[in-house]
């Protein structure tokens, strides 16, 4: 292996080609350089240094080049000897900018603590070979200090002119005044941000897992990561033969294919989870538009998981300026608007529609450099579908005047739009957010969305202009409504706050307490506490009994649709009850705020924090007394501790799901989302017809006859709940104030501007 301590940097970091002045006559566009791609496998670290308390560190690294991060692994949690092997495929544009490996340990709620780090000088490696390299950690600080070790392996393989995949060259640190080397960033953003294929991957099951827990059983679950895409699968209890039946899609930016890596665990509360196995997928070696079944052996593990993948050639997806976009030509627009029509309603089920977002600009942005300026950019999302513009540099009013186009797989998909500030040497930092459903759009019309916090609790500075267009077919929305909705894979990690506990007790005592009232009502009508009702109700009661027949049950359910309708088209709200988690909301961003208001190290105060100099002191110094004092009683009490924070998170999601179904049917009756509610009219009418002509012995019949040979018919089927899968699409009484527009105030309280960093 080949050792590289940190030395001194005694070569340039810049290896950018210096252009005239703007106002010069541009040069003609230069040939493309050379592109070089870089595989990186991040293996595992050894002999690290001790950063908390306890004797063990949570690391994580970081891979920086000529100043921009690109590449952060996962954390290892208590562990001075990390396992990672991930893997990462960078495009460089040179190979005299050095690769600069840093080593973090993770704190939560805290100023992460550095570990060490290393310089990786790229021009000296071969290329076109596979190099194990072990980097030698030091502190800038204290040279003489040991931190520990890194393992990678390392390939470089020059490839002319390629800069499809060239996500280092996003934001690259290009001279800024030039209007050619803007012009040349925009194009190398929009070839790198679009794919060309859609690969759809179904986990079916696993056979023969290896046992990890005392009673001879596992609690498995599977992670698939391709490039940075990453999905993890549900957690299957107690088996070696686990059925998960989940399907997700990945983006294929690689015409050529890639790799998709698979690793299995076992679920440990308070623990570290086990590790079991992994196996990859070789992209390249399957045919297009065709499902093939793969039974992957595990390695380093035993057992067999059943996948079917399918490539599928790309979805409309594109970005073009605001001068070229498909929706202003008629012709073009014609084509859409038949391609989405009622007559086409069965062809292509997942094709439900498109939209077309159009990033105009932003005004009154919140200044997020010691300049009093901001580097805006701006993120367009659309469920696991992400675009970006370009950087306007220096500017708190940018404009872009970009055009998005999407795939409308699902119409009950949330567009959010984010504005991050582009720092250096750091992540980018937050301005501000909206969250538009797709349902909400009024095409064509170009509006000013007031930006909201991180949260979307609660405004923050500057406003932002869209022009949104969505054209879809109405039936196959109406069909993708009941199957399952498709889950993000980039989400935050659960995390226990006392804000979001108590929020969710609240939401679930108010759906408890209207139940405990109707029962209440109930019996005052068998008290006679009103004579008048009783009577009523008793009268009612020996009707509906007397006359009861099967479809009156669905029929029954279409009278609260019909009489809150009737409400609303009289002008009555009866979505009052709303408010009341707006207030525990708003209370929950002003405590947010409090967090938010803490100072912000510089870039500069990673390595030299007076504090973690201190720590690092300590650390080294009673290296060895730390060792003989963690015994494992400590260590089980501190396992504990993970154990009481697993089932708080646990209990914290499990009343927000309550909470959520409850008021989902509420907003279903109420007509908060109209296309939802128009569904269940057409599936209740349904539903009574057919339960009125149709025996109920031959609806059961049927039933259990489909229960009973659908794993004979197609055996590898995911199972589903339509009901179920209709509620997920209906917002809860949280979302429906996270996505309601906020009214444009132009005079911001100062107070409730904020600065908000998601990394």
């Amino acid at each position: 292996m080949l050792a590289l301590p940190l030395s001194a940097v005694g070569r340039s970091l810049t290896g950018i080609n210096i252009v005239g002045p703007s106002n010069a006559e541009p040069p003609p566009r230069p040939p493309s350089p050379a592109m070089y791609q870089l595989d990186i496998v991040l293996k595992k670290g050894s002999n690290l240094a001790i950063r908390d308390r306890t004797g063990t560190s949570d690391p994580y690294v970081k891979f920086k080049i000529a100043g921009k991060e690109v590449f952060r692994s996962k954390t290892i949690h208590k562990n001075l000897n990390p396992v990672w092997d991930e893997r990462v495929s960078l495009h460089v544009e040179t190979l005299r900018d050095p690769l600069y490996v840093k080593v973090f340990d993770y704190d939560f709620g805290l100023q992460d603590d550095f570990m060490g780090s290393a310089y990786l000088y790229l021009e000296s490696l071969e290329h076109q070979r596979t190099q194990d390299i072990t980097l030698d950690l030091k502190d800038p600080q204290y040279p003489e200090h040991d931190l520990g070790s890194l393992e990678l392996g390392v390939t470089v393989s020059p490839r002319e002119g390629d800069v499809r995949d060239s996500t280092m060259l996003l934001r690259r640190n290009w001279k800024r005044s030039s209007k050619y080397q803007s012009m040349r960033l925009s194009d190398v953003h929009r070839k790198a941000q679009l794919w060309r294929g859609i690969v759809s991957i179904s986990l079916i099951e696993g056979h023969g897992l290896q046992p990890m827990d005392a009673n001879g059983l596992s609690d498995p679950y599977v992670k698939f990561r391709m490039g940075h895409q990453k999905y993890r699968s549900k957690t299957i209890p107690k088996t070696l033969n686990p059925q998960w039946r989940e399907q997700f899609d990945f983006h294929l930016y690689d015409e050529q294919g890639g790799f998709v890596d698979i690793t299995v665990w076992d679920k440990d509360a308070g623990k570290k989870d086990d590790f079991m196995g992994r196996c990859s997928i070789d992209l390249s070696l399957l045919g297009k538009e065709h499902t093939h079944k793969l039974d992957l052996p595990l390695e380093e593990g035993d057992g067999v998981l059943v996948l079917l993948v399918t490539l599928t050639a790309s979805a409309a997806v594109s970005i073009s300026d605001l001068s070229v976009n498909m929706l202003d030509d008629p012709h073009e627009r014609l084509q859409i608007t038949q391609r989405y029509n009622l007559w086409r309603s069965f062809h292509n089920l997942k094709d439900v529609g498109v939209v077309q977002v159009k990033v105009i600009r932003a005004e009154g942005l919140m200044a997020a450099d010691v300049t009093g300026k901001s580097d805006p950019f701006c993120v367009v999302e659309l469920s696991n579908d992400r675009l970006q513009t370009h950087t306007v540099y220096k500017n708190l009013n940018p404009e872009w005047n970009k055009v998005f186009t999407f795939n409308v797989k699902d119409i009950h998909s949330v567009l959010e739009v984010t504005v991050y500030d582009e720092d250096r040497d750091r992540s980018a930092d937050f301005l501000g957010k909206v969250a538009i459903p797709l349902l909400n759009i009024q095409n064509g019309e170009r509006k000013a969305y007031a930006l909201k916090s991180k949260e979307l609790t609660g405004p923050t500075k500057g406003v932002i202009f869209l022009e949104i267009d969505v054209i879809f077919n109405a039936v196959k929305a109406g069909l993708r409504t009941l199957i399952p909705i498709e889950q993000k894979y980039i989400e935050e990690e659960p995390r226990v706050s006392k804000q979001l506990l108590l929020r969710n007790f609240n939401r679930v005592r108010r759906c408890i307490m209207f139940l405990i009232n109707t029962g209440c009502y109930i019996n005052s009508c068998f008290e006679w506490e009103s004579p008048q009702r009783s009577v009523c109700a008793f009268v009612l009661f020996v009707i509906v009994v007397w006359n009861f027949e099967l479809y009156m049950i669905p029929m029954a359910l279409l009278l609260p649709l019909a009489w809150n309708y009737i409400l609303i088209a009289s002008g009555k709200d009866t979505r009052q009850d709303v408010q009341a988690v707006e207030d525990l909301l708003e209370d929950e961003d002003e405590d947010f705020d409090k967090d938010d208001k803490r100072p912000k190290p510089g870039p500069w105060e990673e390595s030299c924090d007076k504090n973690h100099i201190l720590e690092d002191m300590l650390a080294s110094w009673h290296f060895e007394w730390i060792r003989t004092m963690v015994d494992s009683e400590r260590k089980g009490f501190m396992n504990k501790l993970y154990a009481i924070q697993d089932v708080c998170i646990s209990v914290q999601n499990a009343l927000d799901e309550v909470a959520s179904y409850g008021e989902r049917i509420k907003n279903t009756f109420n007509w908060t989302v109209p296309f939802l509610s128009w569904l269940a009219i057409v599936a209740l009418g349904v539903a009574t017809i057919v339960v009125y002509f149709i025996p109920l012995r031959y609806i059961v019949l049927a039933w259990g006859v489909n229960k009973f040979t659908k794993k004979l018919r197609d055996p590898y089927t995911i199972d589903n709940n339509e009901l179920l899968d209709f509620l997920s699409r209906v917002p809860s009484d949280v979302q429906v104030v996270q996505y309601r527009e906020l009214k444009l105030d132009p005079n911001p309280s100062p107070n409730r501007r904020k600065k908000n960093n998601p990394g």
